[in-house]
């Protein structure tokens, strides 16, 4: 029987290996162009990427920039602007991981007001995706955690930082989401009501009417109230809500004929 030993190996074995050991194999990589320029030139690229729509170049030359100059404002630019490119990318857990990092370290940065604002819009966007996406699905399978995210950061700017450029926007935000929330509130309601679960159905509609007191839907919140109310016989329940739903809407033409659980419409038709 025959053995392979390295004795049986040919010359030219020998030289192809030396030759690829001295790197005739191998491929050296391509010299950065980058590693000469300063903070202004890498930020101009990067910006000169993120107006292109050029995503992943921009992040790259974001991820240089900080890099290199890991201190100071450019690295502090160059996390918000990391943040906004991967909003702007779809990304929307990277895009939160890097505005959230930077509210903590920066807590007292002069753009925290823009930081708080893409925050909102980050998961102001989400909560527009839900929307667009949620189809025949019941509400109450779904989660509007990324609307009252989107609420507080809008809120945030409101409270802290009125005159900023970005209030009148943040303000026009919170009344839509505002309105959504408590429309999402009452669907949850009816959904209840509809499945004969008219303690959860009454909760829902008084949460409605005690957190979002400003908002078209409190009145159908109040009649939802006095139905579910009627349905489990507490008669007094029933009356004082009433007389709550005619104090403040004395033309409610809602009072006297009910609610239309059986309409199929989508409730966030109205938007």
């Amino acid at each position: 029987m025959t053995t392979f030993g390295w004795r049986s190996v040919s010359p030219f074995f020998y030289s192809l290996l030396f030759a690829c050991l001295l790197g005739g194999c191998a491929q050296k990589a391509a010299p950065d162009p980058t590693l000469s320029w300063g903070p202004e030139r890498l930020y101009a690229d990067a910006r000169e990427e993120i107006r292109s729509g050029n995503w992943a170049n921009a992040l790259k030359q974001l991820e240089r920039l900080e890099a290199r100059y890991p201190f100071g404002k450019w690295s502090q630019q160059a996390q918000i602007d990391t943040a906004y490119v991967h909003y702007r990318d779809g990304e929307r857990a990277l895009a939160l991981a890097a505005i959230d990092r930077f509210l903590k370290l920066y807590p007292n940065h002069e753009s925290l007001d823009y930081a708080f604002y893409l925050k909102g819009l980050i998961n102001f966007n989400e909560q527009q995706g839900f929307l667009a996406n949620l189809g025949n699905q019941d509400l109450s399978e779904r989660d509007m955690r990324a609307a009252r995210e989107a609420f507080d950061s809008f809120r945030e700017i409101t409270v802290r930082w009125p005159q900023s450029k970005y209030a009148d926007d943040a303000l026009a935000r919170m009344r839509y989401l505002k309105n959504n929330m408590a429309q999402g509130e009452l669907h949850i309601a009816r959904f209840y009501f509809r499945r004969g679960a008219f303690v959860a159905s009454a909760n829902r509609a008084q949460a409605v009417v005690r957190q979002y007191q400003d908002v078209p839907v409190v009145e159908e919140a109040l009649v939802l109230m006095m139905m579910a109310y009627d349905k489990l016989g507490l008669t007094d329940l029933k009356a004082d809500t009433e007389r709550v739903l005619r104090l403040n809407y004395p033309n409610s033409k809602l009072a006297s004929k009910g609610l239309d659980l059986s309409s199929k419409r989508r409730w966030w038709a109205m938007w």
